[in-house]
């Protein structure tokens, strides 16, 4: 699908509180990210996001990165250590099942949700959230411009 479509199709304020709520019960951080480029495997440049974004740098390493590049009907849902240490590969297999079943099915909004959903209900359970707590991270549907 092109960039344009998909993203015209998204509710990106849907999406975005999606983010501040599943993140209102958690240090953890969530970020959602749109790629224009055709790509045959999304981790490589979803890991590399991760980085340029600045989720690495999170007090816990609790971030999670939903990535998706609708051109190559592709996605990637990564955590950092902190993150995969606790929850392992199958959380990751399965969330992506879940999310490819919204995403089968054109519902690209429901499908992303779900994706921020499970990941903060995840950080939730391992990361709570602290009284010190401070988005550390925006809370946003960022994309790349080429």
């Amino acid at each position: 699908m092109e960039p344009k479509k998909f993203l015209s199709q998204l509710q990106h304020d849907d999406i975005v509180a999606a983010i501040r709520e599943a993140e209102k019960k958690t240090s953890g951080e969530i970020r959602v990210f749109i790629s224009r480029k055709l790509i045959d495997d999304p981790l490589p440049l979803a890991q590399a996001h991760f980085m340029k974004l600045g989720m690495a740098k999170t007090r816990d390493r609790n971030a999670v990165l939903i990535f998706v590049a609708p051109r190559a009907h592709k996605f990637a849902v990564i955590g950092d250590t902190g993150v995969h240490e606790r929850c392992g590969d199958d959380f990751w297999r399965q969330l992506a099942a879940e999310m490819s079943g919204h995403f089968r099915n054109s519902a690209f909004t429901s499908g992303i949700i779900h994706g921020v959903k499970k990941a903060g209900e995840l950080l939730a359970q391992h990361f709570p959230r602290r009284p010190d707590n401070k988005n550390q991270l925006p809370d946003a549907v960022e994309q790349d411009l080429e």
